[in-house]
């Protein structure tokens, strides 16, 4: 099929072409400027998508590495390189804010493009990497090398689907698929549609080795439901980061997609037009309204569901999005966890957080209450020593029951929000496994629970903040959106 009806809108024009090349030709610039002039043996280049042509319009995130000598001291490529970052910053009255993943780098806010400046090895002359990032300049002169002309389209259709469907960036938060992963594919298997064919019928732990190193039977892949050899590493999956869900999400997409495509009911002007949707974003019609009416529907969903949802909302130590996402997802799945083993119910627990003040865990629950006793079971009556020390321990309280002692206990929790007011005490903490920088906040007493419609009906007063880019209206509705996704599964999807 001819996408051309897409691709002119998500293809970057030539004006901004342009914008996006001179900024970065400026900061490469002024960074090997400033190295000549200060003596440092570095040199700037561009890597990543804009280097290799393969950004969507509008989000042309600008990589520029700089690559210090194989042999060069990590301590000293850390210090020269952020300090040749926060320059380039200052020279360009950019806003800087600092990261981390295998040693710190610098984002910037420069012209109105977002721009990571970030230290690195050179590993000319096919010299093993030193540090992760080491490897984004191999991907880039891989799809350089690899990746033809006429195929740029069809990468840009791919991210782009992948975008609204909610399955594209690699980032803990998202855990999908992410830019060189979508590239391979479309080096895989050619085109963006049959890519999507492919897709269909992957399975769980699908083994995709571009060139077939022969190492995709490695047993460290094997929990990993895709995996795609890095072409350059063999001991790498590039699909490493994509979680099951996301992977599972794709997979249901694209089917959705080829039911529209080969739909021999459709005219042409019609396919298009479902076509069309499965390219931008979700139009949620029914949150085009007050955050209040918003809140109200979202109870009456709530209250339909016969469950009951409790909030827990705690501010969050300053620390970056990427360290703070595993941290907050650890810590409410096992929050969950120990609910179910405490024999109430969980239905679904989500997160929410602005990523610099607050998080809020929303966990429903189908069994929330329980009675006043319950059976504990000792051991099978066939083993006369094991019941006689549950005996020696527990009295004649014990009878059997099946081929087990057992004895009648009060419970300790009544409800599961009296389990987790217990759990969130500094000195019960301990029961759950809690990221490291997240036991402090949510053992505070700036921690609340509350009942999912406690919180709603008192919206206002649980977001009268505002943060760096968002509004306290803003930050609200992006709550509700996450209940709207929390209610309602599946709907990036399907169109």
């Amino acid at each position: 099929m001819n996408y051309e009806f897409i691709l002119g809108n998500i293809r970057p024009n030539q004006e901004e072409i342009d914008a996006v090349i001179e900024t970065t030709r400026n900061v490469i610039e002024f960074i090997n400027r400033t190295c000549e002039e200060e003596g440092i043996d570095a040199e700037a280049n561009a890597v990543g998508s804009v280097a290799k042509g393969t950004w969507l319009s509008g989000k042309s995130d600008i990589d520029v590495f700089i690559s210090f000598p194989y042999e060069s001291e990590m301590d000293y490529l850390k210090e020269k390189g952020l300090d040749l970052a926060y320059k380039t910053n200052d020279e360009f009255k950019g806003k800087a804010n600092e990261h981390y993943a295998s040693h710190p780098y610098l984002t910037c806010d420069i012209d109105g493009f977002e721009i990571d400046i970030v230290p690195c090895y050179d590993l000319s002359g096919g010299k093993p990497i030193k540090s992760a990032v080491d490897r984004t300049i191999l991907h880039t002169e891989y799809i350089q090398d690899n990746l033809k002309e006429e195929q740029i389209d069809e990468v840009l259709l791919l991210k782009r689907f992948m975008d609204a469907v909610g399955t594209y960036g690699s980032e803990f938060k998202t855990g999908g698929f992410a830019g060189y992963l979508c590239e391979l594919l479309i080096l895989k298997y050619g085109t963006f549609e049959d890519t999507l064919r492919a897709a269909q019928n992957w399975k769980r732990h699908t083994l995709i080795d571009l060139e077939d190193f022969g190492t995709v039977g490695n047993a460290i892949f094997k929990q990993d439901p895709l995996v795609f050899i890095d072409p350059t590493d063999e001991n790498r999956n590039v699909g490493a980061a994509l979680r099951l869900e996301r992977y599972v999400d794709f997979i249901v997409a694209s089917r959705n997609f080829l039911d529209v495509l080969d739909n021999d009911d459709l005219d042409d002007y019609e396919r298009q037009e479902k076509i069309l949707e499965f390219f931008n974003p979700l139009l949620k019609e029914h949150l085009d309204k007050s955050k209040e009416e918003i809140a109200k529907d979202i109870l009456e969903s709530f209250k339909d569901r016969e469950t009951q949802t409790l909030v827990i909302k705690f501010p969050i130590p300053i620390m970056s999005a990427d360290a703070l996402h595993p941290q907050l997802l650890k810590t409410v799945s096992s929050i969950c966890e120990k609910i179910d083993m405490e024999e109430f119910s969980v239905f679904k627990y989500d997160y929410w957080t602005d990523e610099e003040k607050f998080v809020i865990f929303t966990i429903e629950l189908n069994v929330f209450k329980q009675g006043k006793y319950y059976i504990h079971k000792g051991p099978k009556v066939w083993t006369k020593k094991a019941c006689d020390n549950f005996k020696a321990k527990w009295g004649d309280a014990l009878y059997p029951l099946d081929e087990f002692m057992v004895l009648t206990r009060e419970r300790q929790f009544k409800t599961a929000k009296d389990f987790i007011i217990h759990t969130l005490q500094e000195e019960n903490i301990h029961i759950i496994k809690v990221g490291k920088n997240i036991k402090e906040a949510i053992c505070s007493d700036d921690c609340i629970l509350l009942e999912i419609d406690e919180f709603l009906n008192d919206l206002d007063d649980q977001f009268n903040y505002n943060i760096s880019n968002k509004t306290s209206e803003e930050l609200a509705r992006d709550y509700l959106n996450s209940l709207d996704d929390f209610l309602n599964p599946g709907q990036y999807i399907k169109r």
